[in-house]
């Protein structure tokens, strides 16, 4: 009996209390059969005495659905999907192949197919870094005997990493949200460049110094938009709590970092955080339409 409620406790009850008893005791053997029912049995934190570690946190709940007799994969008579052939001629390469024997009485054949049966597939190039050697001769000069050397060709970079390296390595930590480690054994994993987490950071510097101008020249932009949509979420700056400010233009988008998630961090002068202390969003938009989502009214 549930609730470790037994006969002999019943009994000494008055019997209006021992049909009392009774009812309830049979409404909740009744819900936790019904309980038992929905969740299929399985006993879960909430409805038996596991401890609440027993079930990931992020597990998704028992589907209430029930399991379709149908096996998995496509079923007859659906429409077939596959990936369209792209023309002979945008191939990177064609092979042809021809039967050099009948398949019944072994006779040799000759010819070809007019529409052959086309097979196509895709693959990944073998990836290897380029790697261009620049030797700066130095040389005597036959008057005065001073030593000149060659200068580096304007574009060459001083450092051992070319631009579209530096590019998209910028672009795997920036927009791709990677690790500086795990960029660094990407690029010396899958793309044979050698690289070590230190290097990712001086590419980064490197980058941000590059593209530095023209997102001062977007942040002093702002203020002449018509209209703005500003929104900002929770992030981390050198272990510290901030938050991360967008503002939307109509033809560009511009990223601040900012250690308030109030209004009056638009009001604020950016010349802590950039040199781009123009970008002053309040008094010098004037006529600005800001749609600030969260942050009150601008």
């Amino acid at each position: 009996m549930p609730l470790g409620i037994t006969e002999e406790i019943i009994a000494r009850q008055s019997p209006e209390a021992q049909a009392i008893i009774r009812l309830l005791l049979a409404e909740i053997a009744k819900l936790e059969a019904r309980i038992k029912e929905l969740e299929g049995g399985r006993k879960t934190p909430q409805n038996s005495s596991l401890p609440p570690s027993s079930v990931h946190p992020h597990a998704k709940p028992a589907s209430p659905k029930r399991k379709s007799k149908k096996k998995r994969g496509g079923q007859p008579g659906h429409e077939k999907h596959e990936r369209p052939l792209i023309p002979t001629e945008d191939c990177d390469d064609v092979k042809p192949i021809k039967p050099t024997e009948c398949r019944r009485c072994g006779e040799k054949l000759s010819g070809s197919d007019p529409e052959p049966l086309r097979h196509q597939v895709w693959e990944l190039p073998e990836i290897k870094p380029l790697v261009t050697e620049y030797q700066r001769h130095r040389l005597a000069c036959p008057a005065c005997g001073e030593m000149t050397c060659a200068e580096l060709p304007c574009g060459v970079p001083q450092g051992q990493s070319g631009p579209r390296l530096m590019a998209f390595t910028a672009l795997l930590m920036a927009y791709y949200r990677q690790s500086k480690r795990r960029t660094a054994e990407f690029l010396s994993t899958l793309l044979g460049q050698p690289c070590c987490p230190a290097l990712t950071v001086k590419i980064e510097n490197q980058v941000t110094a590059a593209v530095r101008p023209s997102y001062e020249a977007l942040a002093a932009q702002l203020p002449a938009e018509e209209q703005l949509n500003i929104d900002e979420t929770g992030t981390k700056q050198e272990n510290d709590k901030a938050w991360l400010w967008t503002f939307v233009a109509r033809m560009f988008t511009v990223f601040a970092v900012r250690p308030t998630r109030e209004a009056t961090a638009l009001t604020t002068s950016w010349a802590r955080r950039s040199t781009a202390s123009s970008l002053a969003i309040g008094p010098r938009c004037t006529g600005i339409w800001a749609v600030c989502s969260g942050a009150g009214p601008i």
